[in-house]
């Protein structure tokens, strides 16, 4: 179980791992404002539930158009240009709020969020698989566990910063000039870009595949590939849903207000998550990354479980403490994944990054079961989603 200390990146990348790593705050940020977006719409608009995931929906359908092109992209023209071209449709999508709040129009903020999320697919599917790459592969997961962890702290500061600028006071509806925020972090966005447009970053030759294969195997023979592209799918399902209907729920059950509750997501779920993954990645250095992610799956089945038990302010904690058990999830699957690919690992991550098309099916569905039922009843779509990750974790456990 126990393994020897090994370097988490080596010496000749450190540079180029923290650079990579402001990546994953950018991206978190633009992840995670988003639920807040998701109530303030509804206030805003008079709109369903249903109706608002179409702001995940848009977001994380640039993923699924988008990650095949910028996966071919990223293998033609390397990892620095497609990190550049990332940042600018991302910088580019944030500018496009402000004729969004002259027109007032959900239809023109859905287009902003799209050339958003297309923007992440590029830098997705750039860092995830380079980061894997910038030291030993038995550190490979952890290694992208800490990188993620930034992900984690842009997640927290969107919903702080957001959550105060809209929803004022005491009041649960949302006033405020959604513009502000995305304008701010798509100047910033913008000189990311070009901090890596002056930067040279190394290039990362890829082993070929370590195991005995006949010549010209195609991606698809590597079974355990294709079951944690399924895991990956149901885990982005469930955090995306949760997330989502995070603030609904709080405020649903009567514990709170929608401000209160925005911040209770940035300190308490999303705080937790982010140290889950610091934890994690420290975790991982001592023990095998599959032992870990079936310890968290089966963390985070029983905690949805208390939830759709609904057993009062219990229920609460429990969500809260799913972001710790589901931190890990998508850089271990994601790098487990990848594992013994060979030259086959920047096509298989652009494959692996048409993952979060589960923001397009998971809050639809339960913004859907909400609305005709109760938020509580709707946990059953991360409820399932969680089994079929603690399937894959049991898999991998028991295959290596």
């Amino acid at each position: 179980m126990e393994k020897k200390h090994i370097p988490l990146v080596d010496r000749t990348y450190l540079l180029p791992f923290i650079l990579i790593i402001s990546l994953f705050f950018l991206w978190g940020f633009a992840h995670a404002i988003l639920d807040v977006l998701n109530k303030h719409f509804q206030e805003m608009l008079d709109i369903t539930k249903a109706h608002s995931a179409m702001v995940q929906a848009m977001m994380y359908m640039g993923y699924f158009t988008m990650a095949i092109p910028a996966g071919l992209f990223i293998t033609r023209f390397g990892y620095r240009k497609g990190v550049v071209l990332g940042l600018l449709l991302y910088g580019t999508g944030s500018f496009l709020f402000i004729p969004g709040q002259w027109l007032a129009s959900f239809n023109a903020f859905l287009i902003a969020l799209y050339v958003i999320g297309c923007g992440l697919t590029f830098l997705e599917t750039a860092a995830n698989p380079y980061v894997t790459e910038l030291g030993s592969k038995e550190t490979a997961a952890s290694r992208l566990n800490f990188a993620q962890s930034f992900n984690g702290l842009g997640c927290i500061c969107a919903p702080l910063l957001t959550g105060l600028l809209l929803f004022h006071n005491d009041s649960q509806t949302g006033s405020g000039n959604i513009a502000v925020p995305y304008v701010c972090i798509g100047i910033i966005v913008l000189i990311v870009a070009f901090v890596f447009s002056r930067v040279k970053l190394p290039e990362i030759e890829l082993a070929e595949n370590t195991e005995p294969i006949k010549e010209g195997k195609s991606l698809w023979t590597h079974r355990l590939f294709i079951f944690g592209l399924i895991a990956l799918l149901a885990y982005e399902i469930a955090e995306i849903s949760i997330n989502s209907f995070f603030i609904n729920y709080v405020v649903e059950q009567n514990w709170m207000n929608a401000r209160n509750a925005s911040l209770v997501l940035s300190f308490g779920g999303l705080s937790l998550f982010m140290a889950g993954r610091f934890i994690g990645s420290w975790i991982m250095r001592c023990i095998r990354a599959e032992v870990l992610l079936f310890i968290c799956a089966s963390g985070t089945v029983m905690t949805t479980l208390v939830v759709l038990f609904d057993i009062g302010i219990v229920s609460l904690v429990a969500l809260l403490c799913g972001y710790v058990f589901e931190s890990i999830m998508f850089p271990t699957i994601f790098a487990l994944s990848l594992r013994n690919l060979g030259n086959h690992t920047k096509r298989a991550s652009s494959f692996l990054m048409m993952s979060p098309v589960g923001g397009v099916i998971g809050p639809l569905l339960m913004g859907y079961i909400a609305d005709c039922t109760t938020m509580v009843t709707a946990f059953i779509v991360p409820g399932i989603a969680f089994v079929v990750v603690w399937l894959y974790a049991r898999k991998m456990l028991f295959s290596s």
